[in-house]
């Protein structure tokens, strides 16, 4: 099997690593907006770079792997589907709804496969409340408490095309929360800060978040998040049920303290970012994705999954700035008129 790898940033260094090793990947091809920068990667695992994207297609391969910046996700997506190849791509497929509705027809109507890069769902701590919902362990489910605390905020040039908070960072929370408890999204109540660095204001964006969701079984939820949690980085979601209520990551790496005489103590090494805090999912996501080439498993989430998280995130956003609660379907039915 040979893979095209477009990107070959931080997220793409990664998954080419994962890929040049794995036993069923032949032979990667790298490219990237910096030459210099694939020629290197490839120089380094003893992989081929290419010049540009055409050459991933007139070279030949089996399977194409996106960690581009979002901009190029949508059309490169497309562009993959009417090659007929199966595409992963790193979320979301695009910054707005229009986009990722007209790239999920693309792969739709071509008959391909799209996997999306939601790595919590190929993590442990996750896999485990998933399977407690699911056997009925917590008993009814009534409130679920996401959040996701960034070490430090992100340079300037990334926050301006991140497209904010909810997009950017709190969409795993809302893919993951949708994973989890299966259960679908009905209305959400966001508010947001901006108190922090200039950088935030001058793209509008806020530093830290919240939002109240309420599922379509009457669950209650509330998802925060931060990008400027000097602790550390500080992933967590704790489900509580009327027989039970269980946490994911709570461990000893939880940037957090007690301040109980007989609370455990602070992490004597807390993690730094997601990368290290996702390294596991992030391998197991690409091995998913070889296995889906391979035709030995199902698409683990596809772009209707992504488009779903997307929804949350823009209704997140709507609510913030009217200040008022914002059903994510009202959003998708603006949306879909808005192409027909």
């Amino acid at each position: 099997m040979r893979i095209g790898v477009i990107g070959t940033g931080r997220i793409g260094t990664i998954h080419a690593h994962t890929l040049s090793r794995h036993r069923e990947v032949g032979s990667l091809i790298l490219t990237d907006v910096d030459p210099a920068r694939a020629q290197a990667l490839a120089h380094r695992l003893g992989e081929t770079a290419a010049p540009g994207v055409d050459e991933i297609y007139t070279w030949g391969v089996d399977a194409v792997v996106i960690t581009t910046a979002t901009s190029a996700h949508a059309d490169l997506i497309a562009r993959a589907a009417r090659a007929g190849l199966p595409v992963f791509c790193e979320k979301p497929i695009a910054l707005d709804i229009a986009g990722t509705l007209q790239a999920i027809t693309e792969v739709e109507t071509a008959g391909t496969v799209l996997q999306m890069g939601f790595q919590r769902r190929f993590d442990r701590g996750y896999t485990g409340a998933r399977e407690a919902v699911r056997t009925g362990r917590l008993g009814r489910l009534h409130t679920v408490r996401a959040m996701t605390s960034e070490a430090e905020p992100p340079d300037p040039s990334h926050l301006e095309q991140s497209g904010g908070l909810y997009r950017d960072t709190l969409i795993h929370d809302f893919d993951i929360l949708r994973w989890v408890t299966g259960r679908e999204v009905v209305d959400v109540y966001a508010t947001g800060s901006d108190a922090g660095p200039l950088m935030f204001r001058e793209a509008g964006d806020v530093d830290t978040g919240a939002v109240l969701i309420t599922l379509d079984d009457g669950t209650l939820a509330t998802v925060t998040g931060t990008r400027m949690n000097g602790a550390g980085y500080d992933v967590r979601m704790e489900l509580a049920g009327e027989r039970d209520q269980i946490v994911v990551g709570l461990d000893d790496r939880t940037p957090i303290a007690s301040t109980e005489p007989t609370g455990p103590p602070a992490a004597d090494k807390p993690w730094t970012g997601f990368l290290e805090r996702f390294g596991p999912a992030y391998e197991a996501e690409l091995i998913a994705f070889v296995e889906v080439v391979r035709g030995e498993r199902a698409n683990p989430c596809d772009g209707r999954e992504a488009l779903r998280a997307l929804l949350i995130a823009e209704a997140c956003e709507r609510s913030r700035r009217e200040r008022r609660p914002v059903r994510p379907a009202e959003l998708l039915s603006s949306a879909q008129e808005a192409l027909t």
